[in-house]
């Protein structure tokens, strides 16, 4: 649990706010709902990572003294992706915007996640479960996979390949990649021996891949 006084966390965590604010105000220039959409989708990731920690661990805190101090400075990305993601769709069904977005929210997205990882690294939280080296790495290994999925993501913008379906192959992605990736980390799993987070994940792939399925359906029907 990262200390909520940690100078460089919460330096990270800005700065990850400011890098998505800039990079979605510049594509604005031509569309000025873009702004509305963005923050839309902000407040909702920010409402799924609260919610999410409170669901996979925070209910595990009841009785601790310090819960309310828990409960405050506890947050995950694997609520703050789907929460996003509904909040754009809120925001945009809301105002009645029909274009798609998500290409340019998956190119957005991995550099405020490595941002935040490395507030990790210096906050010491989000850490992996002991193994014959010592702990497992777990942040660095996820700061390798937002660097992968931003490779993938630009090389498929340029190429052109599934154009609109970006956000949702990063979704799966990224939700794969952490519902494995939850075995190595030192998150409490009680669910059967899986975490909160790792149903989360899961949840995430299946309606990434519902939404995936239905926009090709919708433009082999056009």
């Amino acid at each position: 649990m990262p200390p909520i006084g940690s100078p460089l966390y919460v330096l990270c965590l800005v700065a990850g706010i400011a890098f998505g604010a800039f990079f979605w105000l510049r594509q604005s220039r031509h569309d000025p709902a873009l702004p509305l959409i963005y923050f839309g989708g902000l407040a909702f990731a920010f409402l799924g990572a609260k919610l999410a920690f409170l669901f996979a661990e925070g209910w595990l805190h009841l009785g601790h003294p310090d819960r309310w101090t828990i409960w405050l400075s506890g947050k995950s990305v694997m609520g703050a992706l789907p929460g996003g993601w509904l909040g754009v769709e809120i925001v945009k069904k809301a105002i009645g915007y029909r274009a798609i977005t998500g290409d340019r929210f998956a190119l957005l997205i991995p550099v405020p996640l490595m941002l935040g990882r490395i507030g990790c690294l210096s906050a010491g939280c989000c850490g992996g479960i002991p193994c014959s080296f010592g702990n497992w790495p777990a942040v660095p290994v996820e700061i390798a996979f937002q660097i992968t999925a931003l490779s993938a993501l630009i090389w498929m913008n340029h190429r052109g390949i599934c154009r609109g379906q970006h956000f949702h192959l990063y979704l799966i992605g990224y939700g794969i990649f952490r519902a494995l990736h939850e075995f190595l980390r030192s998150t409490p799993k009680p669910f059967l021996g899986l975490s909160g987070y790792q149903i989360l994940a899961l949840a995430t792939v299946v309606a990434a891949w519902a939404a995936f399925r239905a926009r090709r359906r919708a433009e082999a029907s056009c």
